[in-house]
């Protein structure tokens, strides 16, 4: 990368930004549309490339109530 500092150059520096003409709205929107159904498609690839899962075995049960666990203690 070259820094360029005043004493190198005495001209002024100028960025050029797409020396063409703006895009019309109509062009703008239609990239827009363009570039947005490119992105669904391939959501929709994404989607529909995925495996499915077999399903899964119905959980452990669950001991809830331990009985005698909330004994009083009578000293």
């Amino acid at each position: 990368m070259t820094i360029m500092t005043t004493e190198q150059t005495n001209e002024q520096l100028e960025l050029g930004l797409n020396a063409g003409q703006r895009a019309t709205r109509t062009a703008r929107r239609e990239d827009r549309m363009a570039r947005a159904t490119w992105w669904f498609n391939k959501m929709r690839e994404v989607v529909n490339g995925t495996m499915d899962w077999p399903p899964t075995d119905a959980p452990r049960p669950e001991q809830t109530l331990l009985p005698g666990a909330y004994r009083q203690v009578r000293i």
